[in-house]
């Protein structure tokens, strides 16, 4: 049996990170939590992150920054952005970043499921 895939949560809501993680165990993945942008930026290279599960509104960095951040220094990421909001800009920025998956808060169980799964395929092609 091989090592669990890892999936990175990065959101600034604890309870959010907790109920995400439990999600992502429920999918037989391993999860690493980041309270911040600048906390995953920090061991992004160490993080061993098959998909990240980022939140859009972040604080100081949001994650439509991280993620052209984490482009720009060569990481390819797939990418499933959460969202409390339903800004059509956030929306389209995401997609132009070819996210696998643009989740409203709160989303469905099965909807994040789904979504690690294609996250999981895409990076199992790459």
């Amino acid at each position: 049996m091989g090592v669990a895939p890892v999936v990175a949560i990065i959101d600034d809501d604890a309870c959010v990170r907790a109920a995400v993680a439990e999600l992502v165990a429920s999918v037989g993945c391993t999860s690493k939590l980041y309270a911040s942008a600048e906390a995953f930026l920090a061991c992004a290279a160490e993080s061993g992150a098959a998909c990240l599960i980022l939140d859009i509104q972040l604080g100081s960095m949001t994650g439509i920054e991280l993620a052209r951040h984490l482009f720009a220094l060569g990481f390819t990421f797939p990418i499933i952005f959460v969202s409390g909001s339903e800004d059509p800009v956030h929306l389209r920025e995401a997609t132009e970043l070819g996210c696998v998956a643009f989740l409203r808060k709160p989303f469905r169980a099965q909807e994040l499921r789904g979504s690690i799964a294609q996250a999981l395929a895409r990076r199992a092609r790459e």
